[in-house]
């Protein structure tokens, strides 16, 4: 049966599956459901020195990708430190705090979260390009509280020079990636009704914004040796096992929890688990980084056609825009002077009937 436990900064996770700063983390009755849900740390929602003002509506879900207007804790910073902390505490979990915004935000907050956090984690959501007001927070926090400082970036950033630069300014981790925007759901049936409040766009996290995250951890992967932890669409096994593979040590997961449940945490990590042992792998450090080690792939031939694999179901030969593919006594074809190595059938095959030639 693989390991999946995970070590980090001395932090021991059962499993590299923790909850995202987020209404999942919302108050400390719901970090003890994300923790009975099977999540191998906490993460709380991000605190600043006043509560937010959320606007209403404020999340939409469209399958694909997600839209959310939310801000930081709408609960005020005293109900937290009198009560929601200690309340998630009892879970017995590793538990990250979030902090939000300024160096003078985060040297007030710090010290009075440091009796429950395991670490801190900063929030560069509204933090442009200019790296020092991040590196001033980190530098706050770090002459504040002993415990890991970790720094979240957005995706809309230079990524690798603000890796760069919070580790210049000694963070302890990155986690990459926040949520992207802005962006704009118009609903149609209500006649071109806005679905964000405020100011009528949101955020897009969900499912479509995995491979920017992923890219980002990537990314950040070659530039620093921190640890990373990925975050951003992650919905299942195979999701946390790609964050790994570019060099993630760990996951966080939000919109998930939002829209299937705190249980989802431990329904990903066992499917991580049934994975990692169908695979042969024995632990995450078998897994870690392996993408980092592949060069580019070079598509130099058609690709090879499995005949037993096929069912005839023609998906690859719809989206053949070469017309190299085609159907012949119910089993796929290829015209070799028409196939351009685009590459696409291979993602579209669902039973591995086309392969890469090697």
């Amino acid at each position: 049966m693989p390991n999946l436990s995970v070590s980090l900064w001395n932090i021991y996770l059962n499993h590299p599956v923790m909850v995202a700063a987020g209404p999942p983390g919302r108050d400390g009755e719901s970090l003890l459901a994300c923790a009975r849900g099977g999540a191998a740390a906490l993460v709380t929602k991000t605190i600043s020195i006043n509560a937010a003002s959320v606007p209403q509506p404020n999340m939409a879900d469209f399958r694909t990708y997600f839209l959310n207007t939310e801000l930081w804790s709408e609960l005020p910073l005293e109900q937290w430190l009198e009560t929601e902390y200690s309340k998630a505490k009892t879970a017995g979990l590793p538990m990250i705090i979030s902090l939000g915004y300024t160096a003078a935000d985060i040297a007030l907050l710090a010290p009075k979260v440091r009796p429950y956090a395991d670490a801190v984690e900063l929030s560069t959501h509204y933090i442009r390009d200019d790296p020092r007001p991040m590196q001033d927070a980190i530098r706050a926090a770090k002459d504040s509280v002993a415990v890991p400082v970790l720094v979240k970036l957005s995706p809309f950033r230079e990524i690798q020079r603000a890796a760069q630069a919070a580790q210049e300014a000694n963070a302890d981790g990155i986690v990459a990636v926040n949520s992207f925007g802005p962006a704009l759901g118009i609903d149609i049936e209500h006649n071109g009704r806005l679905w964000m409040g405020g100011k009528g766009y949101g955020w897009i996290s969900g499912p479509a914004l995995k491979p920017i995250a992923l890219c980002a951890v990537y990314d950040i992967a070659q530039t620093t040796d921190l640890p990373i932890i990925g975050v951003g669409g992650i919905t299942r096994g195979t999701d946390v096992i790609e964050f790994l593979m570019a060099g993630a040590s760990a996951v966080q997961v939000c919109t998930a929890a939002i829209t299937k449940g705190p249980t989802v945490f431990g329904k990903i990590a066992d499917e991580m688990d049934k994975w990692m042992e169908k695979h042969g792998y024995s632990c995450i450090a078998e897994i870690q980084g392996l993408a980092l080690k592949q060069p580019a792939p070079k598509m130099e031939k058609e690709p090879v056609i499995i005949l037993d694999n096929c069912t005839g179901c023609t998906v690859c030969v719809t989206s053949c825009v070469y017309n190299a593919l085609f159907m012949k006594d119910a089993k796929i074809h290829l015209r070799t002077e028409n196939c351009a190595h685009c590459g696409l059938c291979l993602s579209r095959c669902p039973t591995g009937a086309l392969q890469m030639a090697t």
